[in-house]
């Protein structure tokens, strides 16, 4: 069995909790467009 990924935990966390990724975003202080990143791992430090 494959492990999940981050951006696959994020985003059932997000879900889990009904929150949209602007709403994640807000409540982090970050913007949306970083959660998209986070959950599509497109993001590479």
């Amino acid at each position: 069995m494959q492990s999940e990924t981050m951006g696959k935990r994020i985003a059932a966390f997000r879900k889990k909790r009904g929150l949209t990724q602007d709403q994640l975003a807000e409540q982090l202080g970050i913007s949306a467009q970083a959660v998209s990143k986070w959950e599509t791992e497109v993001s590479h430090s």
